[in-house]
């Protein structure tokens, strides 16, 4: 697998990544945000993540995240970000970058990740 380069890690960027099905056997590429800041981005070998789902039902720690909330880039599909499934991984699985939310997303993001975990 190709690494995606490291000035593309970024806070807020949506990336592709490859997620684990539960047997571990076999895995998925699916997207996710990531919500690191780029300093820790920078010096570390990890991202800190929430991933996306296209079930769109709402839930009290997800966000919507439709191509309107894209600074650039296109989702495939209207999406949810799950903030209570919250994860680090290794950059270097990165899959691919495919955009990045806007600023008003993110807030919204992190507000639900300090409600989480009050």
């Amino acid at each position: 697998m190709e690494q995606v380069p490291e000035d593309v890690v970024q806070q807020r960027s949506v990336v592709i990544l490859p997620f684990p099905f539960s047997d571990l056997q076999r895995r998925k590429a699916r997207p996710a945000i990531i919500v690191s800041n780029n300093r820790y981005n920078r010096l570390s070998d990890d991202v800190v993540a929430v991933p996306l789902t296209s079930n769109l039902r709402p839930s009290e720690y997800n966000v919507p995240v439709t191509n309107k909330d894209m600074e650039y880039g296109k989702l495939v599909v209207d999406s949810r970000a799950r903030v209570d499934k919250l994860f680090s991984v290794e950059k270097r699985i990165i899959a691919n970058h495919i955009g990045m939310v806007d600023g008003k997303t993110h807030t919204a993001i992190c507000k639900l990740l300090s409600a989480l975990t009050r």
